[in-house]
């Protein structure tokens, strides 16, 4: 896989944190994971910037996937002055950020890596593949957010040959199993609003399969489109249309076609990666005109970290000089722009600052107190 291409997951080491995680809670079949109620630990990967041809998403904080026994049982926290400015985004409450921030109360970095980046609204992302606790893991993060009247950002991340065996390798042993695993997927959303962000990466990194392999892929994808939506008609999936500095718009588009995201409620780009807000509204709009589809079609862009743009040395993980983004929302003001998110979030390494995927503090100060 090129440089491009910052593992969406990375493994290594954190592929052991989240293989453990995995095997731990698939074999309670519905979450005998007692006491655990944040996702599981998933690693993240790093979506580097231009360069031949990257993988997109190369980085995503891989939320770990709520446990299906959530042990807290008091009410929700008040809202912080972040979601208060963002009241429709949800922020799923256990995360390796708010864990930090809640353990280093006197830690001169806490402020601003809580107020800026911990009290934001945040994807969470379900990369174990555990088809016996994936549904009450997804409710777990749904329902709360229902009693909120708000809107969650869900990650599923778990296609086979997951990064063509890079970093974020991983995933569903084979399209069969992760058909079933989608489906398990579904029974978790409940009726209200949600976005799903699927699998970052699928599309955009899908030329290192064979032909046949990835037409299989994109008949996948495009079921996986149909079956959420199906179980949730207020699931507003996106599909993933990499980043402006990777393939052209028409090739792009040309791919999502094929993967059935002229069905969905439209594309997603830069997860993880650090192009220009203003680059990606030309970019996605370009690719939105060339797929086609209704009129409805729009998208959505991770601003996490793209506060400076990409580096122009095309590095990748966790480069020097960046900061956050926009803040989460989904009132752009642009027009086929359905929202700016934090699909990646900030502070999760990419593996050079920390293990890949683990919250690094010096990283989110950095990328928090610059901006």
């Amino acid at each position: 896989m090129l440089a491009v291409a910052s593992a969406v997951v990375a493994v290594g080491t954190a592929t052991g944190m989240l293989s453990a995680l995995g095997e731990e809670r698939g074999g309670a079949a519905g979450g005998s994971a007692v006491g655990q109620d944040r996702p599981t630990v998933t690693y993240a990967t790093t979506s580097a910037p231009p360069a031949p041809a990257p993988s997109a998403s190369a980085t995503p904080s891989v939320r770990p996937a709520p446990s299906a026994s959530p042990r807290r049982t008091t009410a929700s926290p008040a809202p912080t002055v972040a979601e208060r400015q963002t009241p429709r985004l949800y922020r799923h409450p256990d995360s390796q950020v708010a864990d930090w921030v809640r353990a280093h109360p006197d830690d001169p970095r806490a402020a601003v890596i809580g107020n800026r980046i911990a009290d934001r609204p945040a994807a969470v992302w379900f990369a174990d593949f555990a088809p016996a606790a994936i549904a009450s893991r997804v409710r777990a993060v749904t329902s709360a957010a229902s009693a909120q009247g708000r809107v969650p950002v869900l990650v599923p991340y778990a296609i086979p040959d997951r990064d063509c065996g890079g970093a974020s390798r991983g995933g569903a042993p084979d399209l069969a199993a992760y058909d079933g695993w989608i489906d398990a997927f579904a029974r978790g959303l409940g009726s209200g609003e949600v976005i799903v962000i699927l699998e970052p990466d699928s599309v955009a990194q899908a030329d290192c399969l064979s032909a046949a392999d990835r037409a299989a892929r994109f008949a996948s994808l495009a079921r996986a489109g149909r079956v959420l939506k199906a179980a949730d008609p207020g699931a507003l999936v996106y599909y993933d249309a990499g980043h402006s500095g990777w393939h052209r718009p028409g090739r792009q588009a040309a791919l999502l076609r094929q993967a059935g995201a002229a069905a969905a409620a439209g594309i997603f780009s830069n997860v993880a990666n650090f192009q220009t807000t203003e680059d990606e509204i030309a970019y996605d709009r370009q690719v939105l005109d060339a797929l086609g589809g209704p009129a409805s079609l729009g998208a959505v862009i991770d601003t996490s970290r793209n506060g400076n743009g990409a580096p122009a040395n095309g590095a990748w993980c966790d480069p020097a000089g960046r900061r956050i983004g926009r803040a989460p929302t989904l009132d752009t003001g642009q027009a086929r722009i359905d929202a700016y998110l934090w699909v990646k979030l900030p502070g999760e390494s990419d593996g050079c600052k920390g293990a890949a995927g683990s919250f690094t503090p010096s990283y989110a100060y950095d990328l928090a107190s610059s901006s």
